[in-house]
């Protein structure tokens, strides 16, 4: 593995830990929109368990990795990358992180407002975090509503920008995070 700035990949846990996340995004996102206009059945009752299930694990997996990256700093980007470029790119990740914990807590918010306790994995009960109230609960489903969606439109630029990186800059960016993916041309 070369040692010039930009060139280094990113550690097997930090990259273990993006595509953890990036599968169950991926997977609860559209479970979200499908389960949403269902009839109250038990199927809609089980995807809804579905849905907190995920949205669970995400929210830890994104505080494990914080945790990750605070102790396994990111390698540099590219010094070919304009500065511009690099302030939007650690603004995009800032947001990234925050959303990704964000949405998953106001779903559990959510649904403790509406008085639906989530029991992770069908196991273990987690507290409600707020007492049953329907007209929080409606607000807090909008929140959550909006959350996943602007985290779902920063996800597209983020996705946007790293084929973006590899296909018209062909720089090292998209290979730092997908080990077996040949690296861009350019140095």
């Amino acid at each position: 593995m070369s040692t010039q700035p930009g060139n280094a990949r990113y550690n097997w846990g930090a990259v273990g830990l993006h595509w953890a996340v990036a599968v169950l995004v991926i997977c609860t996102f559209p479970l979200g929109l499908y389960m949403v206009g269902l009839s109250l059945s038990p199927l809609k009752l089980k995807l809804y368990s579905y849905h907190k299930w995920i949205g669970v694990s995400v929210f830890l997996l994104m505080w494990l990795r914080i945790g990750w990256r605070i102790l396994r700093p990111p390698p540099p980007l590219p010094a070919s990358m304009p500065r511009w470029e690099r302030t939007v790119a650690g603004a995009a990740h800032g947001l990234l992180y925050l959303l990704l914990i964000a949405a998953p807590l106001s779903g559990w918010l959510f649904s403790s407002a509406e008085g639906f306790q989530t029991v992770y994995l069908g196991i273990i009960p987690l507290p409600d975090l707020l007492d049953k109230d329907k007209i929080l609960a409606d607000f807090l489903r909008f929140i959550h509503m909006m959350l996943t969606f602007t985290l779902g439109g920063v996800i597209l630029l983020h996705a946007g920008a790293a084929l973006k990186h590899y296909f018209l800059d062909r720089d090292q960016v998209l290979s730092r995070m997908i080990p077996w993916l040949k690296r861009g041309d350019s140095t």
